[in-house]
């Protein structure tokens, strides 16, 4: 069996039980609500099973223990918190009765109730206080509500529905010693992706495709072997972070993220990844009004920020060093280009910067206009601009653009415009780029080729001509002209079907006759 064949299998398994976990909740609450539950307990299962794997692998090999037996001893109990907490990439230890194979064994025997769980979560967080993990860990189960009068009227009904959807989670393979997918990551934007779709609560805010985030990662890492600092102002769940990692090594990630839910849902997914808390730092803040990491420079930035989401525009920004010397604030109704400019803030100066916005950007006048000139003519910044087609995001349909930006340009006399917004595979709720959409929108831009209807390189002097408007159409020609009608050919076969339709008729008419009817 290839790998591919057992990567599908794995995660057709990986889904088809994730759907019936799913099911089990469905009635009680909408989809949007369950998936934190279903995430929550994975990633309290993951947390379980990573740290026992870590202590049994490596610090008890040689003593032959488990890690409940360990802990059972006191001296190892004190070393192993110690160590775990201080020494290790870890950051947390778990109490031996709050592990989830104990938790599951009691929910087997009849003897679990639900505040088992809520005890195991709170001591998990609780393990890290005053110490350097606290804050990747605090609160990161807070969206998992086991008070909730949806999951049952009582403790009994809580309790029984938690326990079917902990023993369905336990059921699934998790392919340690054998697994050709990323088991924990892929139920997790499986499950976003899939409840993005159905919740239509605007979740392309906080969910990117895999396939856009592809691209942006393979952008920004061109030749690239590695990169220290890795930014998202707008992180949403983490996975463009963690794409980036995809494609070469990072040796630190960062993030700002408005929504606390939200939040929470990037730490865990960096933490399901494999990323320690040591390597990564996301905020919880307004990125535009309340910067958390101002004072940083980024070799690789990537971005899908809220499209055109309103902000203050306070005129007080106009002395913040991110936006004084456009001249210009972006307008109050829409900050797509406020998100720019904070990002080329913090952009180093051999960096790459790639953001999905809307089309709205590259043409829209007013101070945005005099933004996006300034942005051309003053620094030179802008390297590329890539249209996408429509409907491949979850919760919009409009079609969306990734601009690149870079300080140092190796190209400075032209930008690349690529019109990708034909190559895509249809599909029943959003379209998809596929593999070879990809890679033909990257090798594009990395060799800069001239590509008819496709790819223009076009020169700063071309953009002045068109007073800095950059509307695809205007430098990419995609028109198609239509063959030239034949006349003569129309109208001779007009008269042959006008024939046809006369020898029909007296066909008909002969029918009518027979039975009686008046003829046509």
């Amino acid at each position: 069996m290839s790998r591919e064949e057992k990567q599908q299998i794995q995660q057709a398994e990986l889904q088809k039980q994730l759907w019936s976990i799913a099911n089990s909740l469905r009635g009680n609450m909408d989809a949007n609500d369950f998936k934190n539950y279903i995430l929550g307990l994975i990633f309290y299962r993951y947390l379980s099973e990573n740290l026992v794997n870590y202590v049994e692998k490596t610090l008890l090999k040689e003593d032959n223990l488990t890690y409940e037996q360990a802990w059972k001893k006191e001296e190892y109990k004190i070393e192993l918190k110690k160590y775990l907490i201080e020494d290790s990439n870890i950051g947390y230890f778990i109490e031996a009765d709050n592990l989830w194979n104990v938790l599951i064994s009691k929910i087997q025997t009849g003897k679990f109730d639900i505040s088992m769980l809520a005890k195991a979560i709170n001591s998990i967080s609780d393990s890290t206080l005053g110490n350097e993990s606290e804050d990747d860990f605090e609160n990161l189960f807070e969206d998992m509500d086991l008070n909730n009068s949806k999951l049952g009227r009582g403790e009994a009904e809580r309790t029984k529905l938690i326990s079917t959807i902990m023993l369905k989670i336990n059921d699934i393979d998790f392919h340690h010693d054998d697994a050709e997918i990323d088991v924990l990551g892929d139920a997790y934007e499986y499950l976003i992706s899939n409840f993005a779709a159905s919740a239509g609560k605007k979740a392309g805010e906080f969910y990117t495709p895999q396939q856009v985030s592809r691209i942006l990662a393979k952008l920004v890492t061109i030749n690239k072997n590695k990169l220290q600092k890795v930014y998202d102002p707008t992180c949403g769940s983490g996975s463009l972070l963690l794409r980036v990692g995809k494609e070469t090594k990072v040796s630190s990630y960062y993030g700002q993220e408005f929504n606390s839910t939200t939040y929470n849902l990037a730490r865990m997914n960096m933490l399901l990844h494999g990323v320690s808390f040591k390597h990564f730092d996301i905020k919880n803040a307004d990125t535009l009004e309340d910067p958390k990491h101002i004072d940083m420079r980024f070799d690789a930035i990537v971005a899908n920020p809220p499209y055109s989401q309103k902000w203050s525009a306070d005129p007080k920004f106009m002395e913040d060093e991110r936006f004084s010397a456009y001249g210009k604030l972006a307008p109050k109704s829409k900050a797509d280009f406020a998100f720019i400019q904070h990002m080329i803030y913090q952009l180093a100066d051999n960096g790459t910067m790639a953001v999905v916005l809307p089309h709205g950007v590259l043409f829209r006048g007013q101070s945005e206009g005099v933004i996006r000139k300034y942005l051309i003519k003053e620094k030179n910044y802008l390297d590329a601009i890539i249209g996408l087609p429509a409907n491949i995001f979850y919760g919009t349909s409009i079609p969306t653009c990734i601009l690149v930006f870079k300080k140092c340009r190796e190209h400075e006399d032209n930008i690349i415009f690529i019109d990708a917004s034909k190559d895509f595979e249809p599909g029943k709720n959003q379209n998809r780029l596929r593999d070879e959409d990809v890679d033909k929108i990257v090798e594009t831009y990395k060799e800069r080729k001239e590509i008819e209807k496709y790819s223009h390189l076009a020169s700063l002097q071309e953009i002045e001509e068109n007073e800095y408007n950059l509307n695809i159409p205007r430098y990419v020609d995609t028109f198609e002209e239509e063959e030239p009608i034949d006349i003569q050919q129309v109208q001779k076969d007009l008269k042959e079907i006008d024939k046809q339709i006369e020898e029909v008729d007296k066909e008909l008419n002969i029918y009518l006759k027979e039975l009686g009817l008046e003829e046509l």
